[in-house]
């Protein structure tokens, strides 16, 4: 089970789920969509830069210092292992 976190960030409250270091869902951020910790990016948008062919430095940079190397890395990381934890379970022929 999820444990909430509350900060206060730049004077305001920031409520949060760690998914990873790096990335989180905020409910009263995007929907509750997993973010990028402390932005409004949303880990679908890297995702989908990369799956179009964009190079990760070349994404890093887009993000102008908001989202690092590591924090796209690790979104890619937990997306894998949701996606193998939902396979299902092959059967013998």
């Amino acid at each position: 089970m999820l444990q909430c976190v509350s900060e206060i960030v730049e004077g305001d409250s920031y409520t949060y789920y760690p998914l990873g270091q790096y990335v989180v869902r905020a409910p009263e951020v995007c929907g509750g969509r997993p973010t990028f910790k402390y932005t409004r990016i949303e880990i679908t948008g890297a995702m989908d830069r990369l799956a179009a062919g964009e190079n990760l430095d070349h994404i890093v940079e887009g993000y102008r210092g908001r989202v690092s190397k590591e924090a796209v890395i690790e979104a890619i990381s937990l997306i894998t292992a949701q996606f193998v934890k939902t396979l299902p379970e092959l059967k013998a022929a």
